[in-house]
């Protein structure tokens, strides 16, 4: 029988299926520049992997996530975590700067996560983030919705992917002064077939058929999935776009 839609998260799963979420995320910690005794606050930690590296440059980092299971494992490395909803913080002035990677294309109510964001700030305090941008994984979804459209299933995109000059006019208007908003093309290999990342990302789609079918679609993704996103050599990669922001909450 179908699950509800939604995501489910497993830690060891996405350590084996998605390890390169973190690694790419190092150049959004350049971009934060944390200090030693900053107090820093990771919006969608995941398993921990970059609040560990947060905190071994010396900061106060408190990690949180929607997932309870993503929040044991940061707990597991010896770092303060909490299950939280991002859009709906309730930190007052607490923090030095808000560090988020691959997370907030998950929240579509972005307005929300960034007011909260603010409002967990210091003064001056800086926002470092990168998530998906206007068509991150296009391919993957244009062939996730087909495969269910032939099952009588429409299914929206369940992300929000922002252009670049929309999220910065969101950020604006809500009181943030933007540093930068870069929007780029980022392909990316993945570890093994695409299938792993169907499975381990793409819940919000393959809830809305029957366990019992979902093997198929998986088939059927992959089957259109391949021309476009296998090398020459067998290597896949994810067709991700991304946006990179700095902003900083006025002094």
């Amino acid at each position: 029988m179908s699950k509800p839609v939604g995501q489910s998260w497993n830690p060891s799963e996405y350590r084996r299926n998605a390890g390169f979420v973190a690694e790419l995320g190092a150049p959004v910690i350049d971009l934060l520049a944390p200090q030693p005794g900053e107090r820093v606050l990771d919006l969608g930690c995941g398993d921990g992997l970059l609040t560990a590296r947060l905190a071994a440059l010396g900061c106060e980092v408190l990690g949180v996530d929607a997932s309870a299971a993503m929040v044991e494992a940061t707990r597991a490395r010896g770092l303060a975590a909490e299950v939280a909803d991002g859009a709906a913080l309730n930190f007052d002035r607490e923090f030095d700067a808000v560090f988020s990677n691959a997370a907030l294309h998950w929240i579509p109510n972005y307005a929300a996560v960034i007011r909260g964001v603010l409002r967990a700030l210091k003064p001056g305090g800086r926002f470092a983030a990168e998530f998906g941008g206007h068509g991150n994984v296009a391919a993957i979804e244009r062939a996730l919705q087909a495969a269910l459209r032939r099952r009588g299933v429409k299914a929206a995109s369940p992300w929000f992917f922002p252009r670049p000059r929309s999220y910065r006019a969101a950020l604006e208007a809500i009181g943030f002064e933007v540093e930068s908003v870069e929007h780029f093309v980022r392909p990316t290999a993945q570890p093994g077939d695409i299938r792993a990342w169907l499975t381990t990302f793409g819940d919000l789609y393959l809830g809305h058929v029957d366990e019992s079918e979902q093997a198929a679609v998986l088939d059927e993704t992959v089957a259109e999935l391949a021309p476009q996103l296998r090398d020459p050599d067998g290597q896949w990669f994810v067709d991700y776009v991304r946006i990179r922001v700095l902003a900083h909450r006025p002094r």
